[in-house]
């Protein structure tokens, strides 16, 4: 596996455990809730902006595009 791929994979992992813990939810509940209102998708089709910035700052971000989706958490 090349740098890159385990450096993107690295971010995936830290952003859905951010994201769990802000809202006290497990890790797999995290998951599939960022799959299904597309909070996955934007950080992976905009990784290349998404990791230079804090984990915070891309959970703020995962939370706004969940939201547009009709992602219940606040």
């Amino acid at each position: 596996m090349r740098r890159e791929e385990k450096n993107r994979i690295a971010f995936f992992i830290a952003c859905i455990s951010a994201f769990a813990e802000r809202f006290s939810l497990s890790n797999a509940f995290a998951y599939n809730y960022l799959s299904q209102y597309k909070g996955l998708d934007f950080i992976y089709d905009f990784y290349d902006i998404e990791h230079t910035f804090s984990i915070d700052d891309a959970v703020d971000d995962m939370q706004r595009i969940c939201q547009r989706n009709g992602g219940p958490l606040a």
